[in-house]
């Protein structure tokens, strides 16, 4: 089952035909693919450009890259508003210089995330088609206020890949397979997939993104952009539709670290320069960065890119502690499954029972009786059963699950080696390469260093590494709570000695 994309509810063709000839004719002259917030805030303010015509030239992308062309299917829905509210951008702008960086700005967001622009919210799931929100998420809300131009929303894996036990990340009934721009036939990973895609197909300035355990860093590697999963917390998770109250968190997906530390200040209601100034380019000279080696298996391509990486970190002053290890992550990874088991079903329950009367599902276990219902769904629901079964978040088991994951994953996990070794941070490739995409049997990764910080609720960072035959692969970098700031001033040094991002090609595919 894939259905069509819609325009506030209304299915369409091309975009080409809400953007009209004529505003294609006024497109600017420059070519903004690439293009940082700053430097189209600088054209705005230069007036050598216009928010209306950033708006249309993404627009344009995406009925020629998304709809058209490759089909991308990164975007589910589109904000038939998006160039009135652009026009009324360049209004303001002309009354006041008096605005913030992401004034005017087209930013996608996950389609599991709340607002009230006439956009379904599905979570890429046939059951919430009509799931019209009343308001807007309170990050929508903080991005408004901002203003940020909600673009439109992003597919994603269905339910936040937490349906099936055999699923194809970037997949879902409502949006169908979002594809890699870099490899089309490759995996974008999941499940913030069209978000990735759509930064890294220069569809929108940057993106929102949300993440369990990877679903910001690892389509964000396998596609070139930087992704930041922030301390589970420091975000509101209000408007989202939930997996893990205990590991969700909402974070940016831009094209570079300085675009992150912008978006990163309005998501968490900071003061505008609050993450901004750790953005040095001398920001690794003494850095403490350690190497856990016994977190994931990668393969020979992702450990030799990883070789090179420690060389530039050296390079540029860092110091490595090389071979340590993160303790526990056998036992702390079934911890993770059984919370995320409880966790869902109690979340999707209280979710389900307040959407609107449009919404016939209210219960996990209505959504199965309708899965089951439905013809032509794609792979199975074994995740959602699974946690169908669980108790709720009184039981035992699901209590001695949390009090291991706070000792073991925070106090004598990261906790620990941070303080042990003085570390500011840990690092780890952040994936392999893209595997062909595969609606059979699933997804099949070849190495994730995500789980250690998921586990615990702390932040991790990806940036782009390197590239292996036009693969993209990602570099992660965590730490303790609330380190943001950091990490941010770690990859955005990382990222300026290396300049690895490449612009995407659109290969058809590529010999295995």
């Amino acid at each position: 089952m894939f259905i069509r994309k819609y325009v506030s509810g209304v299915a369409v063709i091309s975009l080409l035909s809400l953007i009209g000839a004529k505003a294609l004719a006024q497109q600017p002259n420059v070519n903004l693919e690439e293009y940082s917030i700053s430097k189209l805030q600088k054209l705005v303010d230069e007036q050598q450009l216009s928010y209306q015509q950033i708006t249309e030239y993404y627009l344009a992308r995406i009925a020629q890259l998304d709809d058209a062309g490759p089909k991308l299917n990164a975007i589910i829905s589109v904000n038939k508003h998006a160039i009135e509210l652009a026009k009324a951008k360049d209004l303001a702008h002309a009354s006041t210089d008096k605005h913030g960086p992401l004034f005017g700005m087209p930013i996608v967001v996950k389609d599991n995330i709340e607002t009230a622009d006439a956009m379904p919210s599905t979570a890429g799931a046939v059951a919430l088609q009509s799931n019209y929100a009343k308001q807007d998420a309170q990050l929508i809300s903080q991005l408004k206020a901002a203003g940020a131009i909600i673009l439109g929303k992003a597919n994603l894996s269905e339910w936040a890949n937490f349906k099936s036990t055999q699923s194809s990340s970037g997949w879902s009934d409502v949006g169908g397979q979002t594809k890699n721009p870099y490899v089309l036939n490759r995996t974008p990973c999941g499940s913030s997939s069209g978000s990735a895609v759509a930064v890294a197909a220069n569809l929108a300035v940057g993106a929102i993104g949300t993440e369990t355990d990877g679903s910001i860093t690892c389509p964000a590697a396998h596609t070139a952009i930087v992704g930041l999963k922030p301390t589970v917390g420091l975000v509101f998770a209000n408007g989202v539709i939930p997996l893990s109250h205990s590991q969700d968190s909402v974070g940016p997906m831009t094209r570079t670290v300085a675009d992150a530390a912008v978006l990163l200040e309005v998501l968490t209601g900071s003061p505008q320069g609050h993450y901004q100034k750790h953005l040095d380019a001398q920001g690794l000279q003494g850095k403490r960065i350690g190497i856990a080696r016994n977190i994931s298996e990668f393969n020979n391509v992702a450990s030799d890119a990883f070789t090179q990486a420690i060389t530039v970190l050296q390079s540029q002053g860092a110091i490595i502690v090389d071979s340590l290890t993160l303790e526990y992550q056998e036992v702390l990874s079934q911890a993770e499954f059984d919370i995320l088991l409880y966790e869902f079903k109690h979340g999707v329950n209280q979710y389900l029972a307040n959407t609107p009367d449009s919404v016939s599902v209210k219960s996990l276990t209505q959504l199965i009786a309708f899965n089951e219902a439905l013809a032509g769904q794609s792979f199975g629901q074994g995740l959602l059963e699974m946690a169908s079964k669980k108790g709720n978040l009184t039981s035992e088991a699901y209590l001695a699950a949390k009090k291991l994951v706070i000792e073991k994953a925070r106090q004598q996990g990261i906790d620990k080696l941070l303080a042990e070794h003085r570390l500011d941070a840990l690092v780890a490739p952040t994936n392999g390469p893209a595997w062909v995409i595969d609606t059979v049997n699933g997804d099949h990764f070849t190495g994730l260093s995500s789980s250690p910080s998921a586990i615990a609720g702390y932040p991790i960072i990806t940036v782009p590494m390197s590239e292996y035959r036009a693969l993209p692969l990602g570099l992660s970098f965590f730490s303790g709570a609330n380190q943001e700031g950091k990490l941010l001033e770690i990859g955005y040094a990382f990222e300026q000695a290396t300049k690895a991002r490449k612009s995407p090609r659109f290969i058809s595919s590529i010999d295995d």
